[in-house]
């Protein structure tokens, strides 16, 4: 076979592993069968290895125990290491731009010296749980080793990291599974994050936005206080507000934002910011923005908001709302805390959780198998059996969207017809005849299944006969939100769906407290119509207030 690099660029590669400290070990995992590029990968490396009695390559079969190992799922794979296994690997022929890269991990192995900059070696170490980075490239792009050199810099400095270069030509599955439009695209924990060469500051950002996204928020705040960009306080317990408001999804921030260009001195309190806005995909029908991502468009909503002097406490829960017994014309809000915050009026905008299906089992395996957004985790079901749970529009799509990635779907329904759009039904149905879908009709889940991790369900007819157990790996609860109103029940008379009742201008049956977005008994759930109910709520409380003489 010829040599794949010139003698030019021998002679140039060796003088540069004459540099080499300590010794590295080059890992090859092939498949000789079924890979062309194996043998391509394996005279590259082969040619590398003979230039320097500093380094090895050793060779192993992808049905090997070595592949178990090091957690390799496809060839060609290489690692590099040292003395220990960073994490650093390479997927693919690692030629043109790539060569590089590879040169580069070779020498930070060798040399066991960080190139970090102090600044992102302080971010890279506030990652403290498992991470996995994958960035696609391709061969021809001359950014795309600026990423990759980051991420295996990123996991030599922190044991939690494994970074891999993904050749996206060598696989296009994978770029199908994580809608690859540009290079390079970096994948985090199976999540699709972020595309471009970023600088390192910003693409650590995005790394502990998906993997810590409470820690990112924090640090995101800080960077934008310092900045000038945040002028957001915190909220106290001493302090009587003008205006409480409880929930921060699109009606709780608008009616923060509105409320405060009132001038009046406001406090929001809730639980996650953004609310349901962060478990929806894409949204296609917000006027102005033709698509945008949810979780983007909560978190352009908060920064606007903060822009303003808003009194913040977040991510916490609210326990109670009562009158102050100090005070009749206040309204206590008591949080998991204990902490107290009184206002002159309150606008409740705690919007609608998940409904669940509370048999046994359903708290033990809620994140070990138990999901409600299959756009989310599809991909962690790749070529498993999963269940989905419900007969509605939302079962329908979370089907669709588990096609891509999973091997088979049971679908559960209570009952004997779909609610779903007709054309939504036909289309699973299809997928039906094709034996990937099943259907299990007038069924209901009694009980999760499983040791560490959900293993399977127990099913039975509606009336509890003809159990039997369904092998899946994941179960998706389609069934319908709940309000998060109980707190209000001592105030004020809820529907029958625990709906709060509003007037024309977002008021309740109680002076001073209004109410906005999906927990009132507004019949369409959307989020512009959220986010103006939020807006009139605010006008409404100040006017309210105004006619209290504050």
């Amino acid at each position: 076979m010829d040599k794949l690099l010139s003698a030019e660029v021998l002679q140039q590669v060796k003088q540069l592993f004459e540099q080499l400290d300590e010794a590295v070990q080059l890992l090859l995992f092939v498949q000789s069968n079924v890979c062309t590029t194996c043998a391509d990968q394996q005279a590259l490396l082969s040619e590398l290895a003979a230039l320097s009695d500093k380094l090895s390559l050793d060779v192993h079969p992808l049905e090997s125990r070595q592949a178990i190992e090091y957690n390799i799922d496809k060839v060609p794979a290489t690692v590099v290491r040292g003395v220990e296994d960073h994490g650093i690997r390479f997927y693919g022929l690692t030629s043109g731009y790539e060569f590089t890269s590879l040169l580069e991990a070779i020498e930070l192995v060798s040399h066991g010296l960080s190139v970090l900059d102090p600044s992102i070696a302080q971010l890279a170490a506030l990652i403290r749980q498992p991470t996995h980075l994958q960035t696609l490239v391709t061969l021809s792009c001359p950014y795309c080793p600026k990423m990759i050199q980051l991420i295996h810099q990123l996991a030599y400095a922190n044991e939690l990291i494994r970074a891999d270069m993904i050749d996206a030509g060598e696989y296009p599955q994978l770029v199908n599974r994580y809608e690859m439009h540009g290079v390079p695209l970096t994948v985090v924990n199976g999540q699709r994050g972020f595309e471009g060469a970023l600088p390192p500051d910003q693409a650590v950002l995005q790394i502990l936005k998906i993997v810590d996204p409470d820690l990112y928020e924090q640090i995101d705040a800080q960077l934008r206080q310092v900045q000038g960009l945040r002028h957001s306080l915190e909220a106290v317990s001493e302090e009587i507000y003008d205006v409480i408001v409880v929930g921060a999804g699109p009606a709780g921030l608008t009616a923060a934002l509105y409320s405060q260009r009132k001038g009046r001195k406001t406090a929001l309190i809730g639980k996650k910011v953004g609310g349901q806005l962060n478990d929806t995909s894409m949204i296609e029908n917000y006027p102005g923005l033709v698509q945008v991502g949810g979780a983007d468009l909560a978190q352009a909503m908060r920064r606007h908001v903060e822009t303003y002097p808003v009194a913040e406490r977040c991510h916490t829960q609210v326990e109670s709302i009562s009158r102050d017994a100090r005070d009749d014309n206040l309204l206590k809000v008591v949080i998991e805390t204990d902490e107290e915050y009184r206002g002159r009026s309150l606008i409740y905008c705690a919007g609608k959780s998940y409904r669940r299906l509370n048999v046994p089992g359903e708290d033990h395996f809620i994140g070990r198998g138990v999901a409600w957004c299959a756009t989310c985790d599809a991909p962690l079901f790749k070529d498993k059996q999963v269940a989905v749970v419900g007969g509605g529009n939302s079962a329908f799509t979370a089907v669709r969207d588990l096609l891509r990635y999973t091997s088979q779907i049971h679908l559960i329904h209570s009952l004997a017809e779909f609610q779903a759009d007709p054309v939504l039904v036909e289309e699973i149905k299809q997928a039906e005849v094709d034996g990937k879908v099943h259907f299990h009709m007038q069924s209901q889940v009694r009980e999760y299944l499983g040791g560490e991790h959900l293993e399977g369900v127990r099913l039975s007819g509606t009336e509890g006969e003809e159990q039997y157990d369904l092998a899946v790996a994941g179960v998706f609860l389609e069934i319908g939100l709940e309000a998060n109103s109980n707190v209000l029940a001592p105030l004020v008379a809820l529907n029958e769906w625990g709906e709060v009742p509003v007037n024309r201008h977002q008021a309740t049956e109680l002076p001073g407290l209004f109410a906005a977005g999906d927990v009132t008994d507004e019949m369409d759930k959307q989020i512009v119509i959220a986010a103006g109910a939020g807006a009139k709520a605010a006008l409404a409380a100040d006017r309210y207030l105004t006619s209290m003489g504050y």
